[in-house]
């Protein structure tokens, strides 16, 4: 099959830079997973052994489309990528890595948010505090966090400001006692455990930057300092690390993503291209004249502007809401009426 065919320029320009750093600047509806799925196929087709491929991404859904797409166009031959979100491959790695840190077993099980949940109210009582005053949900909360900017209980309580961060230091250091204990890791730990060992082990570091000669990452401007750091580690050795975003579209700041990471991507890497995806496939004209006005008012984004070959569309309405309630209510009721029509 022709791996370039139905593509526009910009996405052929994507498809065929195959070798060092790419930033690809995707905007919405310019279709990012179909690039990604033909520069995969692309890689598969100059020889590229599927095992040495790795690609990331935030959702099982997102990822499990995108291995269905590239085995569409491959064959069974592309089973064995590596294509996989942050935590089922930090679980993947740790299953056969984590017996080098000393204290965990290959074993260990995996907490979930009501397991960790559990832990945290537990430690709470174990140090008699007040739940009401440590509500177990924002400390819970609060550990995830820390986490996710590679503290661990040392390091978030050397940082503490004041009594209650203190406190929170306590709860932190006690709950990761008990997970160590229990042999457990909770969600957060798939990643600092993962970014630790490779920062640590030289010897670990240097085979999985070995293995991965090409690695691309998805919805790169919601990653976190962990996963910053851990896609900056496993690209060190090939550096022909594709990651495909857009400034515009970042989230996931309430739980840690850091919009710099995308920005300052060609700080980085000096000698990254840079690719533009502006054509969208899936709005309007009035809805991509209406979100471009709104964008631009951004402060921190990397200068774009998404065009389409669509039609002009039915004009925008505007509704002022009163508070959070009313605009709920009238989405909801808008959506009703919708569905009465169709």
């Amino acid at each position: 099959m022709d791996i370039f065919s139905g593509l526009n320029d910009d996405q052929r320009e994507a498809v065929a830079c195959l070798e060092g750093p790419l930033l690809i600047m995707a905007g919405a509806g310019s279709g990012k997973t179909r690039v990604l799925t033909h520069r995969i196929a692309n890689l598969l087709e100059h020889g590229v052994a599927p095992y040495s491929i790795l690609a990331i991404t935030f959702t099982n859904k997102a990822a499990a489309e995108m291995r269905e797409r590239v085995e569409n166009m491959i064959g069974p031959y592309a089973k064995e990528i590596w294509l996989s979100t942050f935590h089922s491959f930090c679980a993947r790695f740790l299953r056969r890595e984590i017996e080098a840190t000393g204290m965990y077993k290959s074993n260990f099980v995996i907490y979930d948010t009501g397991d960790t949940q559990t832990v945290v109210k537990k430690v709470i009582k174990e140090l008699n505090l007040d739940d009401k005053q440590y509500n177990p949900g924002a400390i819970r909360n609060a550990i995830s966090n820390a986490k996710n900017q590679m503290l661990g209980p040392l390091a978030f309580e050397a940082q503490a400001a004041d009594f209650y961060q203190k406190k929170v230091a306590e709860v932190y250091k006690k709950y990761q006692a008990m997970l160590r204990e229990n042999n457990a890791l909770d969600f957060d730990d798939l990643l600092l455990v993962t970014v630790s060992l490779l920062s640590e082990n030289e010897e670990i570091r240097s085979r999985y930057q070995r293995r991965f000669k090409y690695i691309l990452v998805d919805e790169y401007q919601d990653t976190n300092g962990a996963q910053y750091q851990l896609t900056t580690l496993l690209a060190g050795g090939y550096r022909n690390l594709c990651v495909v975003g857009d400034a515009d579209q970042s989230i996931y700041g309430w739980r840690g993503a850091d919009i710099t990471n995308i920005l300052n991507f060609e700080k980085d890497y000096p000698d990254a291209r840079t690719i533009m995806l502006e054509q969208n496939y899936r709005s309007t004209k009035n809805i991509l004249a209406a979100a471009n006005a709104v964008i631009d008012h951004n402060s921190h984004r990397k200068k774009k502007r998404l065009w389409t070959d669509n039609a002009k569309g039915d004009k925008i309405t505007t509704y002022l809401a009163s508070d959070e309630r009313d605009e709920a209510r009238f989405i909801t009721d808008t959506i009703s009426k919708q569905h009465d029509i169709y």
